[in-house]
């Protein structure tokens, strides 16, 4: 099954509230478009937590196996995989190459748990260009980090 996720994180400050917002989509063998939109908010968290959770959310909605294409607008979720930087953290203790500690490393534990079954490529895209899919991610993300898609969660994972 292929399947083409859209993903973004928000965040009102930097930390502050945050949210994600990721599409799926999925073309059944009848030609038939599916979609599905999810979002979650978090009343103190950062913009990068909330771009890699996007994926999280997007991945651990998948019931079996796939190939995913990943369209991010976030540099650093997606040079974390195609530059291989991720893998340099898990082999290095979770440390950079400069030896400071990674950034959030429970989000990249569970991102790595959440491809493990899956046949992914992760692409880049320019937010606020005009892509509908990344655009309406945004407003997914936007829309959650300002409380309107429910109450915010607590970022348990999140160290300042």
């Amino acid at each position: 099954m292929n399947v083409t996720i859209y993903s973004d994180g928000s965040s009102r400050g930097n930390p502050g509230p945050g949210g994600y917002g990721t599409v799926l989509l999925y073309v059944d063998k009848n030609g038939v478009t599916h979609r599905r939109e999810l979002s979650a908010g978090y009343s103190h968290t950062t913009n990068n937590r909330m771009e890699i959770m996007g994926v999280i959310a997007g991945l651990e909605a998948l019931n079996r196996p796939c190939t995913v294409e990943i369209h991010s607008d976030s540099q650093y979720v997606v040079n974390a995989i195609n530059k291989h930087w991720l893998s340099s953290w898990q082999q290095n203790g979770w440390k950079t190459a400069n030896k400071k500690p990674v950034k959030n490393p429970d989000l990249w534990q569970r991102l790595i748990k959440a491809l493990e079954p899956h046949n992914t490529t992760f692409v880049w895209v320019k937010g606020h260009a005009g892509n509908n899919e990344n655009e309406r991610c945004d407003e997914l993300a936007c829309a959650a980090a300002d409380g309107k898609t429910g109450e915010l969660l607590e970022d348990t994972g999140f160290i300042e």
